[in-house]
């Protein structure tokens, strides 16, 4: 039986990004449960209401892919009763603590001299590539989990976009849904009311200037490139998903089934 879930975003006032991934189609024409996969943003700033709702849901698991320097920025999730809260820290989208004290403080020249030309966007695709060759162990401890017991389940990092954003592709695509529908719900993170708040220090006029925010839009946004290259590298390394699934991830047929049967109508 489908259980419907009503229109969320509105009530979310200090979560960003947040959606049920239910609905998508497979490419055996079976659909994604509503009600048992959310992605957001972060929820360490979410309100009594919004932990409330969160807290409706029925969730099993929240798995944060933030690491301690987004914690450290953003603070800990909201708790929610009952609910099993796993961080498992992922290859940040642009990593390099010194990077992101860059984008956060620099000034113009120095965020030209780091992200113009295309840089932004390089250092992004190369971190898609990056994350799915060497975070094959973290995405199969969540697939396992997933097949296991672990549904509902909400996945989040800080913007709830890249991160969060593979895992869930990654999840979709062992579980057969088409990838059209994969990138075409990745792309939702660019509607405006659910982007990531950019945080910036200084007083200037340049520090929020429309050529700022312009180089600083390549870490922002979910650009297909970027998932595209993603699944180029499952390509690329093992020849297909089956074999990545299978060899990368360490899943097994039953629990490929397992999953199908916890996630799809």
């Amino acid at each position: 039986m489908t259980q419907e879930i009503p229109s969320t975003e509105p009530q979310l006032t200090g979560v960003r990004n947040f959606r049920d991934v239910g609905g998508l189609p497979t490419v055996d024409g079976r659909r994604v449960r509503h009600g048992v996969l959310f992605r957001s943003g972060h929820l360490a700033h979410a309100t009594a209401e919004d932990a409330a709702f969160l807290a409706s849901l029925g969730l099993h698991t929240v798995f944060d892919f933030r690491n301690a320097a987004d914690q450290k920025l953003e603070g800990p999730d909201v708790e929610l009763p009952g609910v099993r809260n796993v961080n498992l820290p992922l290859s940040d989208p642009a990593d390099g603590a010194e990077f992101w004290k860059m984008v956060r403080d620099g000034d113009i020249d120095q965020l030209r001299a780091i992200l113009s030309d295309g840089q932004g966007a390089d250092r992004m695709i190369n971190s898609y590539r990056t994350t799915i060759k060497a975070r094959t162990g973290e995405h199969s401890q969540v697939l396992s989990a997933l097949a296991e017991d672990s549904v509902p389940a909400l996945m989040h990092c800080a913007a709830g976009k890249d991160r969060a954003g593979l895992s869930v592709a990654v999840t979709l695509l062992a579980v057969g849904v088409e990838r059209d529908a994969i990138v075409e719900d990745y792309l939702k993170s660019n509607a405006k009311h659910r982007r990531y708040r950019v945080r910036r220090s200084g007083s200037s006029p340049d520090t929020y200037s429309p050529e700022v925010m312009e180089l600083l839009s390549p870490l922002f946004d979910a650009r297909e490139e970027y998932l595209a290259a993603a699944f180029e590298t499952i390509e690329e390394t093992w020849g297909g998903v089956d074999t990545y699934l299978e060899q990368g991830l360490g899943l097994t047929s039953a629990h490929r089934e397992r999953l199908r049967e916890r996630l799809l109508d």
